[in-house]
């Protein structure tokens, strides 16, 4: 039977940055990577855009979110999905004061425990009263999650527990699509999560092995064994030039880059 297309939930995944916590090129280097003038050599901190209904949800407020804002030219922004508490991943929650001048309300935030406990600790002063507010406070309303599926102005969500070293991560999957970065790791039970999926974007930092990331043999390992139609590679260090990989990965699995944008559907 042939498969009622109205019935089918669109959105878009954009994907904001796809480098490694220092971004590419890395400061003070000059390896080929780092000079390269390939577009797709420059890597900002990762963070994807969703777009559903009108509606902008972001995973992850690195510290390049303010920039990643200005470049993709998203004009508003409706909630912030947490993966972790490490900087490059929350390191622009200060810019949150931005969205709150313009909506003149809090900013919904999804996270789970361990990432709300260190962003209070980091940006103490938005999560208690200091009375010293200066030029304003992000605010926000904080949602916890951990795991199933919870919405997001009306988007399904399915939470993809996942670990990063010994760190509890979150991954997400939206209809066909999931998002998975900073892993070394995926659980029985999450691969369990991800079946049938056309688009997976996954953690692969680079050649060498590494404690907390998986390397790209270890990628290419878990996307095969995953089956997504097609896997795109990202949290990028700046031992991979895109040129000099890309050729050389297996059918089905590609190199991500920097405003890579992906059209996905919920039925």
């Amino acid at each position: 039977m042939l498969k009622d297309m109205s019935d089918e939930i669109k959105f878009e995944l954009k994907l904001l940055g796809t480098g490694t916590s220092t971004g590419v090129p890395t400061i003070s280097c000059s390896c080929a990577t780092c000079i390269s003038e390939d577009p797709k050599d420059k890597r900002l901190r990762c963070s994807a855009l969703i777009s559903f209904n009108n509606k902008n949800i972001i995973i992850d407020t690195g510290p390049d979110f303010r920039q990643q804002f200005l470049r993709y030219k998203i004009n508003s922004l409706d909630a912030v999905l947490y993966t972790h508490h490490h900087f490059d991943h929350i390191g622009g929650f200060d810019d949150i004061r931005g969205i709150n001048f313009t909506s003149k309300s809090k900013l919904s935030v999804y996270l789970n425990s361990e990432t709300l406990e260190n962003l209070s600790r980091i940006f103490s002063y938005a999560f208690r009263d200091y009375n010293e507010t200066g030029g304003g406070i992000p605010l926000v309303d904080v949602n916890m999650i951990s795991e199933g599926v919870f919405y997001v102005e009306g988007l399904k969500i399915t939470i993809l527990p996942l670990k990063h070293g010994s760190l509890e991560v979150l991954g997400f999957r939206i209809g066909n699509i999931a998002y998975c970065t900073d892993t070394n790791f995926i659980p029985e039970s999450t691969i369990d999560l991800m079946q049938d999926l056309d688009i997976l974007v996954l953690d692969g930092l680079r050649p060498k092995p590494h404690k907390t990331h998986f390397n790209l043999d270890q990628a290419i390992e878990q996307a095969k064994k995953i089956k997504a139609k097609q896997t795109f590679l990202t949290h990028i260090a700046h031992q991979i030039k895109h040129s000099e990989i890309e050729h050389i990965l297996p059918d089905g699995i590609n190199l991500a880059f920097d405003g890579l944008t992906f059209q996905g559907n919920i039925i």
